[in-house]
């Protein structure tokens, strides 16, 4: 009688530190250092300790750590080429400045809180201030001995720099319309705010696997599919106004787009939804790895149906409402120009280059924001600025006066469509400059592309990135350029970058695509990025988007 096979034994898992599953003790160097002490804990430290003693008296569990919970990374020491980015030791590219970061979520603010931003920026930052595309302000050049006083002023017109980065609830991406838009859905500000005022700073979330990422909006405009969580605008036929709930959305070296769960949430019950997402996420998140740390690899492995599952049975005990898909848009909205309000005023949207601006112009663009009869603006997801409540009869004095600063409000396709990460100048991670390339690229299109301005219907979005992680949104622009060290035709080692065509957001959702073995390095990008919107207008047929043409051109037209 021949003996049974026996079936190999199945290969066992490996625990992911999920906290729900038993897995407490901690597994990487992050985890151990936020069990060892809550990251939140660190702003005494600075305050009594690290702001008398300076640079060399901090910890470096607290310096390349916890310090980010209040919104500080140390800054990139001058001199160190993007070829040794990878190559040195964090304390070999540290220099003995910071980076802070703000608080402003829904990028909404009074002009009385811009003046501070401004006024800090030129008092302790040297007039850095560059708006990010999380719509808030990030400066350089801080010092540790002064960071308690800054706090005071911020706080003092109700700013902060709580969790604006680690391993927490991050900056809530709010439609910079909100509450004055003729066309939104809903407004999302009071469940942003409800959320600011019950969670931000709650020690129950302040120990999350990775950075968590929040938008909500009643109108498509703030990038929902690249969210670890989003709440889009939606009616729904029984019940009225509310939002589409999304999970899962990211970027950085393996992007996704976030999943719908198919709830509808109604206004009040966002904060509870979203105290339930972050909760599943805390505790059932990857903390294994940190490149798998996100809510997007646990959305990818569950799937949305047992992701919306365990939120309704194991957090909120109910079940949520089904609920309609928003309508797809098939353009960005930006909110540039001059816009009518619902209530008759008007805004008024403008463009610097990628987000640079300084502390000085912050301060003038409160000064002429108030002139112009407003005491509110706004910052965009694509690094704008919004000046809202604006009287008619003020509105070319406004725009006459932004302009001064480098403002524009009827910007060119090419500086409107700009977006750049910090880059070289002063970040650790990135390989090649991008602030000044983003200006000398908008200047050379708009010298040069002067004769198809009437063929670009649209914005051409051109996203510059230093680095592979994406902050600048490479994925999901029109020309995405990820920044990296390439070979020019003399063999020499030279900044440069690889090169996305074609991801979009709403109707054109998707990531972008890449030519086999195509770099172009930064001294060719003005020549190639010209010559590829030139091809695209040659050849594009009625209506025809760019990511349309992107993906059905030749591979010839698109090097």
């Amino acid at each position: 009688m021949a003996t049974p096979q026996t079936s190999p034994r199945a290969k066992q898992r490996r625990g992911e530190g999920q906290w729900a599953l038993g897995y407490r003790e901690p597994l990487n160097p992050n985890e151990r250092s936020k069990k060892d002490d809550n990251p939140l804990n660190v702003r005494a430290r600075i305050e009594n300790i690290y702001a008398h003693g300076g640079f060399d008296s901090i910890d470096p569990a607290d310096l390349r750590g916890r310090f980010r919970w209040y919104g500080l990374y140390t800054q990139r020491k001058p001199g160190i080429d993007g070829g040794r980015t990878a190559t040195l030791e964090p304390e070999e590219l540290d220099d003995e400045f910071f980076m802070m970061r703000v608080r402003s979520d829904g990028g909404a603010l009074t002009t009385q809180q811009l003046r501070v931003l401004g006024e800090i920026s030129q008092t302790y930052a040297r007039d850095t201030a560059d708006i990010t595309d999380r719509q808030n302000i990030q400066y350089h050049w801080i010092r540790v001995e002064d960071v308690p006083t800054i706090w005071q002023k911020l706080e003092a017109v109700n700013l902060t720099t709580m969790e604006a980065c680690g391993d927490s609830p991050r900056v809530i991406l709010g439609s910079p319309v909100a509450g004055i838009s003729v066309d939104e859905v809903i407004d999302g500000q009071p469940a942003i705010d409800t959320i600011l005022e019950r969670y931000i700073g709650d020690p129950r979330f302040s120990n999350l696997p990775r950075k968590f990422k929040t938008a909500i909006s009643g109108l498509q405009d703030v990038a929902h599919e690249i969210h670890d969580i989003a709440f889009v605008g939606v009616n729904h036929p029984e019940h009225g106004p509310g939002f589409d709930l999304w999970v899962g959305g990211g970027l950085s070296t393996n992007p996704m787009l976030g999943k719908r769960l198919g709830a509808w949430v109604p206004l009040d019950e966002v904060p509870d939804v979203w105290e339930a997402v972050i909760s599943v996420f805390r505790d059932y998140g990857y903390r294994r790895l940190r490149h798998r740390a996100r809510i997007k690899f646990l959305v990818a492995d569950w799937g949305p149906e047992k992701f919306r599952q365990v939120v309704e049975d194991e957090y909120l005990k109910r079940k949520m409402i089904d609920g309609p898909a928003p309508e797809t848009l098939d353009q960005q909205l930006d909110h540039i120009g001059v816009h009518k309000q619902k209530d008759g005023l008007f805004y008024v949207g403008a463009a610097p280059v990628a987000g640079r601006v300084s502390g000085s112009i912050l301060v003038e663009v409160a000064k002429f924001a108030e002139r112009a009869g407003s005491g509110r603006v706004r910052f965009t997801p694509q690094q704008k600025i919004i000046v809202l409540d604006v009287p008619e009869a003020e509105i070319p004095a406004l725009k006459s006066d932004l302009a001064k600063l480098g403002l524009q409000v009827d910007p060119s396709p090419w500086r409107r469509g700009i977006m750049a990460c910090t880059g070289i100048e002063f970040c650790k991670l990135a390989i090649v400059e991008t602030k000044a390339r983003a200006l000398d690229l908008v200047t050379q299109l708009e010298a040069n592309l002067k004769d198809i301005v009437d063929g670009v219907t649209a914005p051409i979005t051109v996203h510059i990135n230093g680095c592979p992680n994406s902050c600048a949104r490479i994925q999901t622009a029109d020309i995405g350029l990820k920044g990296q060290i390439v070979t020019d035709e003399a063999g020499n080692q030279v900044e440069g970058f690889q090169v996305h065509l074609g991801g979009g957001l709403g109707l054109d959702a998707g990531f972008g695509r890449k030519l086999r073995g195509h770099k172009v390095t930064a001294a060719e990008l003005p020549e190639y990025v010209e010559r590829v919107v030139r091809n695209f207008v040659a050849q594009r047929e009625t209506d025809e988007r760019f990511a349309q043409w992107v993906g059905r051109a030749e591979e010839s037209s698109l090097r």
